[in-house]
């Protein structure tokens, strides 16, 4: 049967609760989601009508779900969801980790779009491995990135989305930059060093605060624009009519519900004793004013 219920899409996730009880609600990150498709269906109660079909998965669990739209003028809607979802995808080097990519060209980094360039350092070892490798880095608004010089594919791109600390700590090479990234990509600890120390210390600060900028105001790169406007309807002016009134002067049927409304026992008022229906055969409570024992059993309806 399902439940009806408000469905709103956010850059970065899809967001549904029940009409009647909010508590019911479903969020649905686009990162979760595999799946996005359309179908037309026929029915005898909504007529044709479409669905919007999702698979999303959740470490081992797989889920689906169906999404149908009344309203036949608001399908546009899971447009709108496939077309988020793909700019989603398109735009995960915001979000992600990434190693030996295609970051640079002509030792120039590719810029994102809204990424600026904020600061370029020169002479930056990598200590990955025994001997280090000389390399460029450079920070951005989005991330921070490292391309060795000799070989520019030989890189590694942390966006500050995935960058759990950056500290300064000793290491077999002197004192080293070291950047941590999140559990989600791959609890990595990459180390950095530099000369002199206070040049160490410039580009731990400046990371530092780009980190702090972003969690602020993060960009998470979805860009999505509605192929058409939405515009409000027309205001609709409704005139004033005066109608004539006609006042219905006859009188009203007896209701039989109207009998067993209770009158409440007040303080001067005592209750009224019960009487015995010759009808019934028993005992029973004094009926009002212009009830009778038969008209109980009739309910007039004035269509």
């Amino acid at each position: 049967m399902g439940f009806p219920g408000v469905l709103r899409i956010t850059n970065i996730r899809l967001i549904w609760h029940a009409l009647t009880m909010t508590r019911i609600n479903l969020s649905i990150g686009f990162n979760n989601v595999h799946g996005v498709t359309t179908r037309a269906a026929l029915s005898k109660v909504r007529g044709r009508s479409e669905s919007l079909y999702l698979m999303a998965k959740n470490e081992n669990t797989r889920f689906e779900f169906i999404f149908t739209c009344v309203n036949a003028s608001q399908t546009r809607l899971f447009t709108t969801v496939i077309g988020i979802h793909r700019a989603y995808e398109t735009s995960k080097m915001y979000r992600e980790l990434k190693m030996r990519g295609s970051l640079i060209s002509d030792n120039r980094l590719k810029l994102l779009p809204s990424e600026i360039c904020i600061e370029e350092y020169d002479a930056v070892w990598n200590l990955s491995s025994d001997q280090g490798n000389l390399g460029m880095m450079i920070v951005t608004n989005v991330r921070v990135v490292w391309f060795a010089s000799l070989n520019p594919d030989y890189n590694v791109s942390i966006p500050f989305l995935q960058l759990q600390n950056c500290k300064i700590r000793d290491s077999k090479f002197g004192l080293a930059l070291v950047l941590e990234s999140s559990i989600q990509s791959g609890d990595y600890i990459l180390g950095f060093r530099m000369d002199p120390h206070e040049r160490l210390h410039e580009v731990s600060k400046m990371i530092q605060a780009m980190h702090q900028s972003f969690i602020s105001q993060p960009i998470f790169g979805v860009h999505y624009n509605k192929e058409r406007q939405e515009t409000p309807p027309p205001e609709v002016v409704v005139p004033l009519i005066d109608e004539d009134i006609e006042i219905d002067e006859k009188v009203n049927r007896t209701d039989a519900y109207a009998a067993y409304f209770p009158e409440g026992v007040t303080k001067d008022i005592e209750p009224k004793p019960p009487v015995f229906s010759e009808e019934l055969g028993m005992a029973i409570e004094q009926l009002k004013p212009g009830f009778t024992v038969s008209s109980l059993w009739n309910v007039n309806v004035d269509l």
